[in-house]
């Protein structure tokens, strides 16, 4: 097989697993087969297991050695973005509690 074919079946396998966990994801809020602390574990699964499949399939991320600077590139990325995150949580959540 040739390089661009095996790129085109990875678009296209990572294109149908991607759609496949945006459904199921879809289908366990709509149709809820447990409550809600179940319900919302299965969506953080299918979010992380989305997560892989973008990186693997749709962005040059591996840990093959010309291929690792872009992987720290994008878990440095991610590092930062977790901590942005976390550090509006704590502020909102403490402004909560004050108002409250």
């Amino acid at each position: 097989m040739t390089e661009r074919g095996r790129l085109t079946a990875t678009y296209l396998g990572g294109y149908a697993a991607a759609l496949v966990l945006t459904l199921a994801a879809f289908a366990a809020v709509r149709w809820p087969i447990a409550g809600a602390g179940p319900t919302l574990a299965i969506i953080m699964g299918l979010a992380l297991v989305q997560l892989i499949v973008q990186l693997r399939c749709f962005l040059p991320v591996s840990v093959t050695q010309g291929s690792r600077i872009t992987l720290l590139l994008v878990l440095f990325s991610s590092l930062v973005i977790a901590l942005m995150v976390a550090g509006t949580l704590v502020v909102i959540f403490n402004l909560h509690a004050r108002m409250m």
